[in-house]
């Protein structure tokens, strides 16, 4: 028996990589081999999925102060998580946030590097940001723009949103007021009508362009490409190819819900496994909306209770895996 497993991070109590080695050990122990595939949507764990940091430039942070963040390059191709240079954990979260301040300067930065370190594919990942101001600091980082013609530059979007959209659903998580989040709206209005008229693109109608505070949409009107994120990183570990002739892949998350479906990766490597007749066993903590219907899942809280799981994790998720390949 071969498994493949292809899980997203647990958010705080492990990696994708952990999780992929705990499923490893569970196969293992039944006498099975295991292909280990780190996955990510774009967002946060997108670098480490992609091979992990092999550099570390010094950028200026999202309110302005420096701070050393972690990319990839490797064979001409270069992976940037714009949470490391722009990202709200580097503020201490919401409550040490400028919502209104804050900046992609850095990202734009961290991409600046890439491009003269000789990268000629910059793959951006960019969920986690500090920020709503629709990527101008990174194209302010980026001048002159027309050096970017000789990059192919891909920004992977871990949502779906609209690039004016990005003020109200997700500047309140960013600390934002809600006065603060119609003066962010105004803003990313009055920047899509600048992007429009300085590049010809109007952002207002680009599907995720408003990832990470409107950033993917800035990107795209510097010429990137915006493509879901899940897929991006599908395709640079060729996940299709090792789900090929398995019997089993084995994903997961912490929190499984409707929203895991929409891009996600639980949903992508379900919908891809289908494609190739490969059974799916779907591990989170918890299990929500009743999406267990759509896939076979476990939920570690309600397999082990929440201390256990929370504590425990990777030891629970390699019992469940054990307990089904026993019984397959």
């Amino acid at each position: 028996m071969h498994i493949v497993a292809a899980p997203d991070k647990f958010r705080g109590t492990a990696t994708a990589a952990q999780v992929g080695e705990a499923v490893a050990r569970a196969a293992a122990a039944v006498g099975a081999t295991c292909t280990v595939v780190p996955m990510a949507d774009g967002g946060e764990g997108t670098l480490e999925a992609l091979g992990g940091a092999n550099r570390r430039t010094w950028v200026t942070g999202p309110l302005g102060d420096p701070v050393e963040a972690p990319w990839r390059l490797s064979r001409g191709r270069a992976v940037i998580e714009m949470a490391r240079a722009s990202g709200l954990a580097l503020v201490g979260g919401a409550e040490g946030n400028d919502p209104v301040a804050a900046t992609t300067y850095g990202t734009g930065e961290l991409i600046a590097a890439a491009f003269e370190a000789g990268a000629r594919r910059i793959v951006v990942g960019v969920g986690g940001s500090a920020t709503t101001d629709g990527g101008l600091g990174a194209l302010r980082a980026l001048y002159p723009l027309q050096r970017l013609r000789a990059v192919e530059l891909v920004v992977a979007c871990d949502v779906r949103l609209g690039f004016v959209d990005a003020a109200e659903v997700f500047a309140p998580q960013k600390g934002a007021s809600s006065a603060q989040v119609a003066l962010l709206r105004r803003r990313l209005e009055r920047l899509a009508q600048t992007y429009l008229e300085e590049y010809g693109l109007d952002v207002r109608d680009l599907e995720g362009a408003g990832a990470a505070g409107g950033l993917a949409g800035g990107l795209a009107a510097a010429g990137a490409d915006l493509e879901p994120g899940f897929e991006v990183v599908a395709d640079e570990v060729h996940l299709a190819e090792l789900l090929e002739g398995a019997d089993l892949v084995v994903t997961g998350e912490g929190f499984l819900d409707r929203e895991s479906f929409d891009g996600k990766v639980v949903g992508g490597v379900a919908e891809l496994a289908g494609e190739l007749g490969v059974p799916v066993l779907a591990v989170a903590g918890e299990v929500f909306d009743e999406v267990g219907d759509r896939v076979p899942a476990v939920a570690l809280v309600e397999r082990f209770g929440r201390e256990r799981s929370m504590v425990d994790t990777l030891d629970c998720i390699e019992a469940v895996v054990v307990e089904r390949l026993s019984g397959a």
